[in-house]
């Protein structure tokens, strides 16, 4: 079918440039010029008759915020604004932190994508937003349409709280919701993508604008590919040693990876994710307890397998949470089950540090067969370890700090998933399956004299042997001064060949460490922070950025009460001016933290 010039808008000229492109143009072409053409359906299938195009709107402008606190919110919001870019929407992309809530009074549509950290907390980079959208200084917005994609992790008791809550404070100073908001567990790929399309058709009335690959993932113009979540990279193991010596209450094991082939690129800073299977041995007794045949066929993720290998190589079976609880309570008559779960007490002192095995043995019989079992819980979720070197110091290899985790409880000795696999059946040579977890909110400055001041505790020294060993191969000068801690000097000192050689060469400034257990006052490194406060002060006064490594419930947060202490009293500040001064080093990414 040919363009005539008496049912066109077009000129006599134009209509014959048309009628010479068009036959010659593919599919794919035609779909791609959707983005530029807004006349009807009816003309443009005049124009294309076997690819017809669909109308777009006018173009929308679009701010995408996101607070995040490991990079998986930062990183689909990148995602998705670059998909809303290659279709001519206006996109505004920015962090919570340095968006600036006023804004909010010029901002018609608003995407937020935001992670919850710790027990239903905004992530530090989101905190200041949030306070100011509960406060009494939040506008009306019923001008703003908005959605949310929420990340979270549903063994916590407070999964997504943080989108939740955005969500429904946006709706009460009366926005409007553009889709509804979508609630994310660690497996978040399928999902978010599924909240990017509903978006997508709001926005733009448009379903041919991005295309959904079939494992859930939203396919890029141009994105390259390379080893994921989904499709992680098989890397030999090199070396397995324990850094703790003889006598020691850990087991910390320093782990070195052949990646030659692929094509990894990670910063200091960034983290590597393994994907762990469960102990055989666990597996088999929950078999057993549950009276289930090992070799019954079921249907997991799609793919047909075994039960003993759907529950050892894809399924979670060592954390207890709420919902899955809430699951299993359709398929047991146990009263004394029924009863835990109505106590919130009771519940949380049982799950705590048990896992499958226990409910098996303690609350059976089940009604479920096998499918019905496996159907009740999620995929294995990856490990993340910090990534302990630089890959400009040694390209074909990455290098892992992990500490064994195992403890007793109910008569049965329990192992981390990952870190017991590593330590008791993991050989060299062998296969492991990870991917790169890139973090861009723990990063090394870009301006390399900013000192920089290091603070961990166990393995979270793990990011600083990166950081030391970048500035290392680079010749960077910048000041640098470490603060870790552990239990004892003798048996606990991790690295510590590494920091002595260091600061022989200047790569490493100053350091102080805390033993805790090494005399009858414990002493840990917030101590030696405060012991250090007038010099410490100082060098935030030259511009130095601050990082936090490990554990946020114990460590974290005494590290940063001393560190307010220490602005409040050397900068001569009231608690509240203090308050405002670490919100402004966050905000400069001047205060960092990777705290689990």
């Amino acid at each position: 079918m040919k363009l005539q010039v008496i049912n066109s808008p077009f000129s006599e000229e134009q209509v014959k440039l048309l009628n010479e492109l068009l036959p010659k143009l593919t599919v794919e072409q035609k779909i791609w010029l959707n983005g530029y053409l807004s006349a009807s359906q009816a003309a443009v299938n005049a124009v294309v008759e076997e690819a017809p195009l669909t109308v777009t709107p006018t173009t929308k402008a679009v701010t995408v915020l996101y607070g995040s606190q490991t990079g998986n919110s930062q990183g689909l919001a990148e995602k998705y604004a670059a998909i809303l870019k290659e279709n001519d929407v206006e996109v505004t992309i920015s962090s919570l932190a340095s968006f600036k809530p006023n804004n909010l009074k010029k901002t018609t549509n608003l995407l937020l994508v935001v992670s919850t950290h710790g027990e239903g907390e905004p992530p530090d980079q989101a905190i200041q937003f949030y306070d100011f959208l509960y406060s009494k200084r939040a506008p009306k917005l019923q001008h703003l349409h908005y959605s949310v994609l929420a990340l979270g992790d549903s063994s916590y008791e407070y999964f997504c709280k943080t989108g939740k809550d955005f969500d429904e404070q946006f709706e009460k100073l009366g926005a409007t919701r553009i889709a509804p908001r979508t609630d994310c567990d660690l497996d978040y790929d399928e999902p978010a993508a599924q909240w990017f399309t509903a978006v997508q058709e709001a926005l733009l009335r448009s379903t041919a604008t991005a295309t959904i690959t079939n494992n859930g993932e939203v396919d890029v113009k141009g994105a390259k590919s390379s080893y994921s979540r989904k499709n992680p990279f098989y890397a030999e193991v090199l070396e397995i040693l324990n850094l703790n010596g003889r006598g020691s209450n850990k087991e910390t094991y320093h782990v070195e990876l052949a990646i030659e082939g692929a094509d990894f690129h990670f910063e200091p800073g960034d983290s590597i994710g393994i994907q762990p299977e469960n102990d055989e041995s666990l597996v088999d007794a929950l078999l057993t307890a549950l009276q289930l045949e090992g070799q019954s066929k079921v249907t997991v993720l799609e793919e047909s397998l075994t039960l003993k290998e759907a529950l050892q190589k894809k399924l979670e079976i060592t954390v207890l949470s709420k919902p899955l609880l809430q699951k299993i309570a359709a398929f047991t008559v146990s009263e004394d089950f029924d009863a835990l779960l109505k106590d919130d007490t009771a519940w949380k002192s049982y799950v705590k540090g048990r896992d499958l095995l226990d409910i098996a043995e303690d609350y059976a019989p089940f009604s479920w067969d096998a499918q019905q079992f496996v159907s009740l819980l999620r995929k294995i979720p990856a490990r993340l370890y910090s990534i302990a070197s630089s890959q400009k110091a040694n390209s074909d290899e990455v290098h892992l700090t992990i500490g064994k985790v195992s403890y007793e409880n109910n008569g049965r000795t329990r192992l981390g998933v990952c870190s017991g696999s590593i330590a008791e059946r993991i050989q060299v040579g062998d296969p492991l399956p990870i991917y790169v977890h890139k973090n861009p909110n723990f990063r090394l400055p870009e301006q390399e004299e900013t000192p920089i001041i290091m603070i961990g505790a166990g393995t979270g020294i793990a990011p600083y042997r990166a950081f030391l060993e970048e500035r290392e191969e680079l010749g960077l000068e910048g000041k640098s001064w470490l603060f870790f801690g552990d239990q004892h000097f003798v048996t606990d000192f991790l690295y510590q060949t590494d920091w002595q050689r260091w600061l022989a060469s200047g790569t490493l400034t100053k350091m102080n460490v805390a033993f805790s257990r090494d005399t009858d006052k414990k002493v840990y490194v917030q101590h030696k922070i405060e012991e250090n406060a007038e010099t410490f002060y100082k060098w935030l006064e030259q511009g130095a950025v601050i990082y936090v490594c490990g554990d946020k419930k114990s460590m974290a947060s005494d590290v940063d009460r001393t560190i307010l202490h220490i602005i409040e009293q050397q900068g001569q500040k009231t608690a509240e001016e203090a308050k405002a001064f670490v919100k402004e080093l966050k905000q400069q990414k001047r205060y960092q933290r990777d705290v689990y």
